[in-house]
């Protein structure tokens, strides 16, 4: 904790209610932090007061404070404004920051007359229009090389008008149509240029449109050389869109983000689509934040960096101070930009492909294995999740006849067992058979052991992502009662077995959802259902054995639970007792000459009755 947080809380009181910029420091004097806020000092004595609502992120933030600045502005807009600029200049450490165009990808188009189109790897100060910039080099070079093919453009590097006498070996199949040799007029050739650019800025429905109207009147005058041109340009068009489907219906502009949370990196993926088609994707990793935060940082960091921002941003949840950065998007863009939080529809889907992106790139970071990836992403979206299950705990309970009634707990991690943090336990609250309160009563003591440890982050002090009891709506009726009592919000489901045994759908509040044909979340919860059994059904065996084995031994005289014990202790099994001599009983703990006497003739009487 820091020693400071008492001085930190009292300075943070005395700020005023007003708009400003707030500026954390550490020790050394370099900023860690920049925030803004309506009120500074509600905003800035949050982080001095209880840490039961700060993310992992801000706790580490503010251990590492040693003093705060502060800027007063005249509105909360200001303050917006003020906080991306100064964000933008010191680069804080606790500040989530997106790279900036360093080795991001751009289209070149050099020339005037005749324009050369061309994919590069950075800007150059040379008068050429560069378009971008773009994720990835190899999307941005095969968009041009197709451009190329399709509108017969040169990519010798040659700079026209030139002399050469014979064209080049593109000519003669008809990838290039020789403005080196004079095959083609200078008006042609830039009109073929001017087309190519609005196919790569994604106007194919346009291009298409537009060659399709040349070709019937080049038809209607005869001119079947032109005619057949324009046929195979169109051709070419066709096949590109088919192997790069239109996306959306709509021929719409619009930016994409969707996070995916991990335990201790995110990944914001970025989709952005153009006249209707996936134009570029990107994705960064950042440390875990609450998320309405995050986004605004992230879409705050993000259009920081370029100027490229359409007029409709479509995010995966709630945005912090939403109305605020649709201004400054709004300023920034000229004209007026949107966020929205689609709930159903084509834009919906959108958001969930995006979604998958970013979830994809977070698990081939944490180098899980696809199979992995796909039964969490299933298990995920046939439970309505909102983060994926990465941490599943599971809970069954095992008795007999209502004795030795215990529970077991495991754990699965990124799709797989976790057996470090399995957990037995031996219900005690009662006596009897009761399944519902002997969930009720286990659930109740390992969120209470949550309480008591989630400082550490682990074991008992990290919350799960997911809880699966084995059982039907009984027992999540009777378990949810205690997780709302406690505080745990955290999704609560049952697995339900057919006649044989065999895990056949999940059952939650709001009813039973099958799962059969959903293969991969089917083998998950299959896995997890029998892991559970099995560890619970065999600590119950384990428990039972060894209560069997106390009662027996209590039955001889003189043998207490203690004694009892010690003789277990020492022998491990009721056969090596029977056949122990009594000098061996004698050397267990607590058992006299006279006591093991007792043990041997108790097992050994009847044989001595016959000697």
């Amino acid at each position: 904790m820091n020693p400071k947080m008492k001085q930190l809380r009292e300075k943070a009181m005395r700020l005023p209610l007003t708009p400003g910029v707030y500026i954390m420091k550490n020790k050394s004097g370099d900023i860690i932090y920049i925030g803004k806020a309506k009120a500074l000092k509600n905003r800035v004595s949050q982080y001095f007061g209880s840490e039961r609502n700060h993310s992992i992120k801000v706790r580490r933030m503010v251990e590492n404070v040693d003093d705060f600045d502060y800027i007063l502005v005249g509105s909360e807009f200001e303050a917006l404004v003020l906080e991306c600029s100064l964000i933008k200049l010191h680069t804080p450490k606790y500040n989530i920051l997106l790279k900036d165009d360093k080795g991001y990808s751009y289209i070149r188009v050099a020339g005037k007359d005749w324009p050369v189109i061309s994919a590069v790897l950075q800007k150059s100060d040379d008068g050429a229009e560069y378009i971008g910039p773009y994720m990835s080099f190899a999307s941005v070079k095969n968009t041009v090389d197709e451009a190329n093919s399709v509108f017969h453009l040169p990519t010798c590097g040659k700079t026209f008008p030139c002399r050469a006498q014979r064209p080049c070996l593109n000519y003669y199949i008809k990838l290039c149509d020789a403005p080196c040799s004079g095959k083609i007029s200078q008006e042609e050739y830039k009109k073929n240029a001017d087309a190519a650019l609005e196919f790569i800025r994604g106007g194919s429905k346009e291009t298409l449109e537009r060659l399709n109207k040349e070709m019937l009147e080049a038809s209607e005058r005869l001119d079947f050389e032109r005619a057949a041109k324009l046929r195979d340009r169109i051709r070419g068009i066709e096949k590109i869109n088919e192997k790069q489907r239109v996306v959306t219906e709509k021929d719409a502009d619009c930016d994409v983000f969707a996070i995916a949370d991990g335990p201790d990196k995110s990944c914001l993926n970025v989709l952005r689509f153009r006249k209707g088609r996936l134009v570029d994707g990107e994705y960064f990793y950042f440390e875990s934040d609450t998320p309405e935060r995050a986004r605004r940082e992230l879409i705050t960091s993000y259009y920081s960096l370029r100027e490229d921002i359409p007029g409709e941003i479509l995010t995966d949840g709630a945005v912090e101070d939403a109305e605020l950065l649709e201004r400054w998007l709004g300023e920034k863009r000229g004209k007026r930009a949107y966020l929205e939080e689609p709930k159903r529809g084509e834009k919906l889907r959108l958001v969930e492909m995006c979604r998958k992106n970013a979830s994809e790139k977070l698990y081939e970071r944490q180098g899980r294995v696809s199979k992995d990836n796909a039964a969490l992403e299933e298990l995920r979206e046939l439970l309505g999740l909102k983060t994926y299950p990465d941490y599943i705990e599971s809970y069954d309970i095992s008795h007999t006849a209502g004795s030795d009634n215990v529970a077991g707990m495991v754990v699965f991690k990124n799709g797989k067992p976790y057996k470090s943090a399995y957990r037995k336990f031996a219900v005690k609250g009662f006596v009897g058979q009761d399944d519902y309160r002997s969930m009720a009563e286990v659930l109740e003591r390992r969120f209470t052991e949550y309480h008591k440890h989630k400082d550490s982050g682990e074991g008992f002090g990290r919350l799960p992502d997911l809880i699966l009891l084995d059982g039907g709506a009984g027992q999540v009726h009777a378990v949810q009662p205690v997780l709302d009592r406690l505080g745990i919000a955290v999704p609560l489901f049952g697995m339900v077995k057919d006649d044989r045994h065999r895990t056949r759908a999940i059952t939650g509040e709001g009813g039973e959802i099958e799962i059969n044909s959903k293969r991969a979340a089917f083998t998950l919860v299959s896995s997890l259902q029998d892991e559970v059994h099995r560890f619970s059904v065999g600590y119950h065996h384990q428990k039972h054995t060894k209560s069997t084995f106390r009662v027996e031994l209590t039955g001889i005289e003189g043998i207490g639970e203690k004694k009892a014990a010690a003789l277990m202790k020492k022998f491990r099994t009721l056969k090596a007792i029977r056949e122990a001599s009594v000098e061996e009983l004698s050397e267990a703990e607590g058992i006299s000459e006279k006591l093991a006497q007792n043990i041997y003739d108790f097992y050994h009487g009847d044989e001595d009755d016959e000697n």
